[in-house]
């Protein structure tokens, strides 16, 4: 970066790397300022700026230049940005190691979890449990990305396909099937299809943008259609229920969710399941924390996927007024 250094700070030229240096980095790489990095840490914009000079010294190289944005990360800042995350995922799992004695229901826990489950589902389910153990903290992750259990970066996973790596413990909770669905608001307008065809043609659809699997999803399903037949698209699952609650379309949505959410199911017959494992590492199975948490999410994510809520049924379309 070549910035200006301090003549009274020591020197890191003895290769000492410590962990504020690189917690100095990531905060800089993540909000692409010294002044943004300044208040991710809650430190002072000058430590920060002698942080990162230290760093550059005990690598020898620069880590960022300017740009009309702020700072931009050099190539060899890329390449060590992994193993910068990888070192702040440890330590903060060594956080939450120690947050709680192993034999108690205190500390932090932290669940990562798909965006539909993450935002819709597990907040409620979470709600319970916190009430019963008001001295545990949740910390949880709603990404579609598989976060590494392995490496920490989270306690407890929600997944949607069985783990194949090893010194994991997995348990298969449930499957929750999958289906179309249409806001009453909008089958009230547009009616409901009565067949595949009916569908493609005559009705607007909800879908992914950019997600080419999505696409080969749906055709392997035998739903004839392709990214232009989507008259709202995006590639955030919540954005997309909110879309069909909206009336913008038909969609794809977890059948106990559109319950829930007083949506109308269009064409019964399609339908998907899909898998729910519950993810931990076998190092923490002596948690009681991790334990009560994954055995809670267990019990209560089976419930949500049998849910009998009585499902409304298809508004009859209106006739239009002369």
């Amino acid at each position: 970066m070549k910035l200006e250094s301090r003549a009274e700070e020591p020197s890191a030229a003895d290769g000492a790397l410590s962990w504020d240096l690189v917690g100095a980095f990531l905060a800089v790489a993540k909000t692409g300022s010294l002044s943004g990095g300044s208040r991710a840490l809650g430190v002072a914009q000058p430590t920060v700026r002698r942080q990162i000079e230290r760093l550059e010294e005990v690598l020898g190289v620069a880590l960022f230049t300017r740009s009309p944005t702020g700072l931009a990360p050099t190539e060899a800042a890329l390449a060590a940005l992994p193993y910068a995350e990888s070192m702040s995922h440890v330590a903060d799992a060594l956080i939450r190691s120690v947050s709680g004695a192993q034999n108690d229901d205190e500390g932090t826990v932290r669940v990562t979890a798909s965006e539909v489950l993450g935002v819709e589902v597990l907040p409620e389910i979470l709600a319970g449990l916190l009430d019963e153990h008001p001295r545990l903290s949740i910390e949880l992750s709603p990404t579609n990305a598989n976060e590494d259990i392995l490496r920490r970066d989270a306690d407890i996973a929600v997944r949607m396909a069985q783990p194949t790596q090893g010194a994991l413990v997995a348990k298969r909770v449930a499957s929750i099937e999958i289906g179309l669905f249409a806001s009453e608001a909008y089958v009230e307008k547009r009616g409901a299809p009565k067949t595949i065809a009916e569908l493609s043609k005559g009705h607007a659809l909800i879908g992914r943008d950019r997600d080419a699997s999505f696409f080969a999803a749906i055709a392997a399903a035998g739903l004839p259609v392709k990214r232009r037949s989507f008259v709202f698209r995006t590639d955030s699952d919540p954005a997309q229920i909110s879309a069909i609650r909206a009336g913008l379309g038909i969609g794809i949505c977890q059948t106990p969710l559109a319950r829930r959410s007083a949506l109308v199911r269009v064409l019964p017959k399609v339908r998907f399941e899909l898998p729910v494992w519950i993810v931990t590492h076998e190092d923490l199975r002596a948690s009681r924390r991790v334990a009560l948490v994954f055995e809670h999410l267990a019990t209560a994510l089976e419930a949500y996927a049998t849910s009998t809520r009585a499902q409304p049924s298809t508004p009859k379309r209106r006739r239009p007024t002369k």
